[in-house]
């Protein structure tokens, strides 16, 4: 158990109704004795009680409930004040618990002391912060099944394969007198093939993790005054982008975010593609198209009333049918004569002025993300680069195991590459936890976390 009691207001910074202060350690029950007057507190029951700072002024009106070890969240005796959300009363609250020997706790620290006292494994502390950053319904799914254990059950399978597998291997080197046939090496070899099976299928998941956590990138290209600030603010159903007749109005880009389908969606509206000799819409230009080329899906939006040809010598560099929408804008004009340069996209037919064609837009736009972008497996989910680090760094070395039991190399240099997969995979759950990885980890963290 940890010795020292740390403290930190576990809600938002700000003016509300309701503010909570955690505290964590072996002082908790001491403190709350001595802070609201109680002889006996009972365990998990909340309480309303005046708060008596050391010097005896009354602080506030508040709510506490102690919580006794093992029995919380980090594994230690905790308490938790409820105040005023008033951010005067809670930093008198803190200052006083600090006079009282409490200290200010760091980022993440409550989390980690739930994993040092084995209440989280490595995995599912990363997941509350995932949790508490989830930007859309699936991102939250991934996170909460992350926290619920369903990737920690996964790889601490993976690891028993490899723990089954370095068994045989350490076998055969206790057992090296005896001349054992090649066929005595067969099982190994079928625990490391059916590892490499599943670390293949997990490591394949990592690339939706950014989409989860991040959100996909969308963004609106095209000619000036084709309609991409009216096309955003009919995704949006509000009026984000200014929206003029005069061409060249969107000298810069603009980012909202909205859900689409329990996806989190980052739209960019960007400046109108066009040759142009004033210095500051150049520079909106070349903004754009870094933000085209970098976006993972591309809505063009064409004036259906006016000629192509210009925005596609411009665009035609970044654009594909596979990730582009073509947006046939202002069907409600006459249309003018168009050769089918964007015969082999996909298109859809759409009036800002008169908001039609939009919810048809975002069922493309889902199309895409689900068939591109998103698993519909969340339990396979690696949602950071972290994770699918050490799966990749673990499937090379078990790859480079088979094929040493393959070439006959000796048992020992196959029983070291499955010792440092075992390592790289431990590393996800906390096995072997390193001092710097948990530091880096968990520094990332709220401080109320």
């Amino acid at each position: 158990m940890t010795s020292d009691t740390i403290a930190a207001l576990s809600t938002p910074n700000g003016e509300s109704a309701i503010a909570a202060i955690r505290l964590s350690g072996g002082m908790c029950l001491e403190t709350a004795k001595s802070c609201f007057g109680k002889s006996e507190i009972s365990p998990r029951f909340a309480s309303h009680s005046s708060y008596v700072s050391k010097d005896g002024k009354i602080l506030d009106d508040v709510v506490f409930t102690f919580f006794k070890a093992p029995n919380s969240y980090t594994g230690e005796d905790m308490l938790e004040i409820c105040t005023h959300g008033n951010p005067y009363i809670v930093q008198t609250v803190l200052e006083d618990l600090f006079a009282r020997g409490v200290r200010a706790a760091t980022h993440g620290e409550f989390t980690r002391r739930a994993f040092e006292n084995r209440k989280l494994d490595l995995s599912q502390a990363e997941a509350v912060a995932l949790m508490i950053a989830a930007r859309s319904e699936k991102s939250l799914e991934a996170a909460r099944k992350q926290l619920g254990g369903e990737l920690s059950k996964r790889v601490n399978s993976m690891c028993d394969t490899l723990i089954e597998a370095l068994a045989y291997m350490e076998a055969y080197i206790d057992f090296s007198d005896e001349d054992l046939p090649k066929e005595s090496f067969s099982k190994p070899k079928e625990l490391l093939e059916k590892f490499v099976c599943d670390a293949s299928r997990l490591v394949s998941t990592s690339r939706y993790g950014a989409v989860l956590r991040d959100g996909l990138n969308v963004s609106i290209i095209g000619e000036p005054n084709a309609g991409k600030s009216s096309l955003m603010n009919c995704i949006l159903g509000r009026n984000r982008a200014i929206v003029s007749p005069s061409a060249g109005t969107t000298r810069d880009f603009i980012v909202e975010r909205f859900s689409i389908g329990g996806y989190c969606v980052n739209l960019a509206d960007t400046a109108g593609l066009r040759t142009s000799g004033d210095e500051i819409e150049k520079e909106g230009i070349r903004r754009a198209l870094e933000v085209a080329k970098d976006s993972d899906l591309k809505l063009l939006v064409l004036d259906v009333s006016e000629n192509f040809d210009g925005v596609f010598e411009i665009a035609k560099s970044f654009i594909s049918p596979s990730n582009t929408i073509v947006v046939l804008n202002k069907i409600d004009k006459p249309r003018a004569q168009n050769a089918g340069i964007f015969k082999d996209f996909v298109s859809v037919e759409v009036s800002c002025l008169e908001d039609r064609g939009i919810e048809n837009l975002k069922e493309k736009i889902l199309e895409f993300i689900t068939k591109n972008s998103i698993t519909s497996s969340f339990d396979d989910i690696l949602v950071s680069a972290r994770h699918s680090g050490l799966v990749a760094d673990s499937l090379e070395n078990a790859k480079s195991a088979v094929e040493k039991i393959d070439s006959s190399a000796p048992s020992e240099l196959v029983a070291s590459d499955i010792r440092a997969a075992l390592d790289s995979l431990g590393e996800i759950v906390g096995r072997g936890d390193r001092e710097e990885v948990l530091s880096k980890i968990f520094s990332t963290f709220c401080i109320g976390k």
